[in-house]
């Protein structure tokens, strides 16, 4: 690969300094190991399969998904649903826990929705142009969807959700048309009325992230971009999500 030195100070760089992908070694492995994760392949499965250790592994499938996480739609227009998912707070990997170690499978202390939870927000449009969002902790609040879900909405869009007044309180303030599904009467569609296809992608999702095992909070970020990466074969070759790993997205 091509050095450059800066006559100003006399560092030198390549085209890979200051990407996520810099000092990374065994470039020519790169695409293989790229493709064993459009295959979803586990860390030690990809390891054994391109001939690097298991935690070069691990650094390379974050180091990659670094940028690519980002390649997301802008703005969500026309009907766009929105609902949360819920999945257990995860510490794995961490040196230092701030609660009681859970064995592997282990369930809250509590019943229903609480802080032991960590909640993804998912918006989804009718075209499946989609953006998701880790929230925090126990069930989302309308500041949150401040915060999170008013930039990527047009403001002609049609919001559709369920009953939760956090969404209604948030549409009122906003200005956004709004209307809802009133799940615990047993309302699942009204028309155009429903959040079927976020559900839907929500159920892909879990079903997809379940081969893993268990990933820990800080990194659902990550996991998130890459299921989008996946969603029906968007990035479909190991170049052009190498291409997305260096910030270079088709838009």
């Amino acid at each position: 690969m091509q050095r450059y030195r800066c006559r100003a100070c006399g560092k030198t760089f390549s085209a890979l300094s200051g990407t996520p992908l810099s000092r990374l070694r065994h470039r020519a492995k790169w695409l293989d190991y790229l493709e064993k994760m459009l295959d979803t392949k586990s860390v030690r499965a990809s390891a054994d399969a391109v001939g690097v250790h298991r935690n070069t592994s691990f650094r390379w499938r974050h180091r990659f998904l670094t940028l690519a996480k980002h390649d997301r739609p802008e703005r969500l227009a026309g009907i766009a649903e929105a609902d949360e998912m819920f999945l257990l707070e995860s510490q794995k990997g961490s040196r230092s826990l701030d609660r009681p170690a859970r064995r592997r499978g282990g369930v809250a202390a509590t019943r229903g929705i609480t802080h032991e939870h960590v909640c993804i927000l998912v918006a989804r449009d009718r075209t499946r142009q989609t953006r998701d969002f880790v929230t925090g902790r126990a069930a989302v609040t309308k500041e949150q969807l401040q915060r999170h879900l008013l930039p990527v909405l047009d403001k002609d869009v049609l919001l559709v959700t369920d009953g939760h007044a956090a969404y209604r309180a948030f549409a009122r303030e906003a200005g956004i048309a709004h209307a809802f599904v009133n799940l615990r009467l047993g309302e699942r569609v009204r028309g155009a009325v429903h959040v079927q296809n976020v559900n839907a992608y929500h159920q892909r999702f879990r079903q997809w992230l379940a081969r893993f095992h268990g990933v820990a909070s800080h990194y659902l970020p990550n996991y998130l971009g890459w299921r989008w990466a996946l969603d029906g074969e968007r990035i479909a070759s190991p170049e052009r999500l190498l291409r997305a790993a260096l910030g270079s997205f088709n838009t």
